[in-house]
C-alpha cells in the first residue's frame, strides 16, 4: 500500500479540534519509553491533559517506564479509543516529545489538572506516586470520518500548544 503526500494544509483551528475530541475520548494512553540497552518498553496509563496537549499521569518511580524517562526523557505516546471496529471509522493521536517527573509547584498544577478529569482521584492515597509531565513537540492524527479513510496528519507543536500542519499522508490501495 503506497503512502500519498497531500499538499493540502489543515487550518491549525481544525487540527487543534480534532486532537482535543480524541484526547477527550479516552481516558487510558499507551506510553512507550526505551530503557538504556535500546529496547521498547510501554506502559498503560490514565491521563489528563492540558489546552497545550501536556499529558500527565501518575506512576510509581521505580516503573520501568519512570526509570526509563529519568535516562531518556524521549517518549511516544498514543491515545485511541479501544471500542473502535475493523472496517469501521478509524480514529486515534500519537504525540512525541520528553517527558518528566514534576515536583514542587509544578506538580500541584499537574495534580489539579489529573484531578480535574478524573474526580476520584486523592493524592493522600496514593502518596507513593508520583505525577509526570510530557511535552509533545509533534503529533500525529487518524480520524477517518473527519479527514478521510487512511489519512494521516503530522503537525508540530508550539510550546503554547498552538499546532502547525507538517504534512498529510494518505495510504492508497
Amino acid at each position: 500500500m503506497p503512502v500519498q503526500r497531500v499538499r493540502e494544509r489543515i487550518p491549525a483551528a481544525r487540527l487543534a479540534a480534532i486532537a482535543r475530541r480524541l484526547l477527550k475520548a479516552a481516558p487510558l494512553c499507551a506510553i512507550s519509553t526505551v530503557d538504556a540497552d535500546g529496547r521498547a518498553h510501554i506502559n498503560t496509563a490514565y491521563f489528563a491533559w492540558s489546552p497545550a496537549f501536556e499529558i500527565v499521569w501518575l506512576s510509581a518511580p521505580e516503573a520501568r517506564h519512570s526509570r526509563n524517562i529519568r535516562q531518556r526523557p524521549s517518549v511516544g505516546i498514543a491515545v485511541f479509543d479501544s471500542r473502535q471496529h475493523w472496517g469501521g471509522s478509524d480514529r486515534g493521536i500519537q504525540l512525541f516529545g520528553t517527558a518528566w517527573e514534576v515536583t514542587g509547584r509544578a506538580a500541584r498544577d499537574a495534580e489539579r489538572l489529573y484531578g480535574k478529569r478524573f474526580k476520584a482521584y486523592s493524592a493522600d492515597e496514593l502518596d507513593a506516586y508520583r505525577l509526570y509531565r510530557f511535552r509533545p513537540r509533534t503529533l500525529k492524527l487518524f480520524h477517518e470520518r473527519e479527514l478521510g479513510g487512511g489519512t494521516f496528519v503530522t503537525a508540530k507543536v508550539a510550546r503554547s500548544g498552538r499546532l502547525a500542519w507538517e504534512r498529510t499522508e494518505s495510504y492508497v490501495r
